[in-house]
């Protein structure tokens, strides 16, 4: 077996779950829910497993944005460093949920937290 955070933490099947809990808490959030407002929720998880699956080290189909690019229209609406907090905060909560290890969790978070100056157009 690899040993990729993507197969260790149950590969395909695992971020599918990831994505839809993660979208559950961050839409029911008043923090950030209105960053999503005009968004299509179907594409935006689409784009978001193929985006964790690549990050966590499982196959690269991801086409979207790069980080900063695609978060500048965010960044222009006021995104900042505790909107970014709040979605760290979603993701170790929807890997707690799902039985994820701890340190998994913390090598997740890892990886997520190297995004925070490229989507916050620092």
């Amino acid at each position: 077996m690899s040993d990729t955070l993507f197969d260790k933490i149950g590969g395909e099947a695992a971020v599918d779950a990831a994505v839809d809990i993660f979208y559950r808490k961050v839409l029911a959030d008043d923090r950030i829910k209105g960053f999503f407002d005009d968004i299509d929720m179907d594409k935006q998880a689409a784009k978001q497993k193929s985006f964790l699956t690549m990050a966590f080290g499982g196959p690269n189909n991801y086409s979207g944005e790069d980080m900063r690019t695609g978060h500048a229209h965010l960044v222009e609406r006021g995104l900042n460093d505790s909107h970014f907090d709040a979605v760290m905060e979603h993701l170790g909560a929807t890997l707690t949920e799902l039985n994820v290890p701890g340190e998994l969790i913390a090598e997740a978070a890892a990886i997520a937290e190297s995004t925070r100056n490229d989507v916050l157009g620092k």
